[in-house]
């Protein structure tokens, strides 16, 4: 299953937090306002392709990558209420997924963890093992499929289906393989009752695909069969968009919190919330001038 980070009590936090270097850019007199806040038990925050160097201070594509989760767990950690999960989709590492990328990722989630629980997944460029190392206090490795880390949880309004592209370490493209979709049609024939929601690092990518999902025609038609499912939440291009399959799954393009590839995408984190019958969307744009920052979509579901 990917590792589960639970919430840490205030007694924890602060605890490690005197024990890393620094937290988020966070001064201790402002830990304060990460408690105390109401939960809101219908909204699930998205963090995706963070590419965090075990040198803080990198730069690539003239972005320092440290310095833009700060920002995004800053702006998280005054959001009015705490959400019900933090999922962050893959890409965790910058280049090759090494010990010190995970250390200081560690570091810089802290005042996360303090919010709610973090559910975290693989991209192609982290590492198993080195991830599992990372965090041996915080999780066991309960793997449905060897080697894969995939897993279930369940909110009042939907069930939450978190699944492991990751084929090759810093090879671009992904995939899931016959025994992770087997698992996965198992799984969503088990709980036909409720909303579905998949979230997977890579895209889907049509007719042939080179650098996204090489199963993603296998994955769709999956999907796409099961009316429970109504949105399928990815990674992987740093470009954010919506669209809609033609079954009616919404296709939930995550930008990336590190840096897009080309002029004009945004950096950020996402917020959804979870109707009865459908789901509202919002970019936080680390650049408040973006036209799509703060602007609220709202993704009705399929029949």
């Amino acid at each position: 299953m990917p590792i589960t980070l639970p919430q840490l009590s205030r007694r924890e936090f602060l605890k490690r937090a005197a024990l890393a270097a620094t937290v988020a850019g966070m001064a201790p007199q402002s830990y304060a306002r990460l408690f105390g806040k109401s939960r809101d038990p219908h909204t699930f925050v998205f963090f995706s392709d963070t590419h965090i160097a075990g040198d803080a201070a990198k730069i690539y594509l003239n972005v320092n990558m440290a310095d833009h989760l700060t920002a995004c767990v800053r702006q998280l950690a005054v959001w009015p209420v705490k959400p019900a999960t933090v999922i962050v989709n893959g890409d965790l590492a910058f280049g090759s997924g090494f010990p010190e990328d995970y250390t200081t990722f560690g570091k810089l989630i802290l005042p996360v963890r303090a919010l709610a629980t973090m559910h975290l997944t693989l991209g192609n460029h982290d590492e198993r093992e080195n991830f599992w190392n990372a965090f041996p206090r915080d999780t066991a490795k309960l793997k449905s499929i060897p080697q894969k880390q995939i897993a279930v949880f369940s909110s009042e309004r939907a069930n939450w289906f978190l699944l492991d592209s990751l084929e090759v370490t810093a090879k671009t493209p992904g995939e899931l393989g016959v025994a992770q979709l087997d698992w996965l049609a198992r799984e969503l024939d088990a709980r036909g009752h409720k909303p579905a929601i998949v979230v997977v690092h890579h895209n889907p990518q049509f007719p042939k695909p080179t650098s996204g999902l090489l199963d993603s025609a296998a994955l769709l038609a999956l999907l796409a069969e099961r009316r429970q499912v109504k949105a399928l939440i990815f990674g992987h291009t740093h470009d954010w968009h919506i669209e809609q399959h033609t079954s009616g799954i919404h296709l939930i393009n995550l930008p990336p919190t590190a840096y897009p590839f080309k002029e004009g995408p945004p950096s950020g984190w996402v917020r959804t919330t979870l109707a009865r019958d459908g789901m509202e969307i919002e970019l936080r744009s680390l650049d408040v001038n973006h036209p799509e920052h703060a602007r609220v979509k709202q993704l009705p579901w399929r029949a």
